[in-house]
């Protein structure tokens, strides 16, 4: 399967960070985001709310400008780190972003890393890497043989 550089790049440094214990839903540099962008927090300037969808006006200024961070977009970035947030439990909406009750276990961190990895395919327009599904199906199998 051939992938972008921008995947190849995001999926190392998210690699590193899971297995370094420096993925971390609660710090803007050590989230999914903050990996893929080296440690900057500096992208949670695209949105007033944290796990938000929605560009702000600075965000929107970059998006309108075609700007691209570590080859992704305003808006992709955002998606990126909803997709993390939710998968780890967060209860995301349009003003507010509430954090789970349960502590973080690196369980939870792998299923949010496991989402993330899920969104990085669909926005590269690649199947997706994490889903199994097709290794169970049994129709598929049985038509094979």
């Amino acid at each position: 399967m051939k992938t972008s550089n921008r995947f190849d790049n995001a999926i190392k440094k998210l690699y590193t960070a899971f297995h370094n214990n420096t993925l971390n839903p609660e710090d803007c540099k050590q989230c999914a985001v903050g990996n893929i962008l080296d440690h900057k927090d500096s992208w949670k300037h695209l949105t007033d709310i944290h796990g938000s969808v929605r560009l702000n006006y600075v965000g929107l200024v970059h998006q309108n400008l075609g700007r691209k961070f570590n080859g992704f977009s305003p808006l992709e970035l955002l998606q990126i780190e909803a997709a993390f947030l939710k998968a780890c439990g967060y209860d995301l909406g349009h003003s507010f972003c509430h954090k789970p009750e349960k502590p973080m276990t690196k369980d939870i961190l792998f299923k949010g890393l496991s989402e993330v990895v899920s969104i990085l395919c669909e926005l590269d327009e690649l199947s997706d890497v994490m889903d199994c599904s097709e290794l169970f199906d049994f129709n598929a199998i049985k038509q094979m043989l």
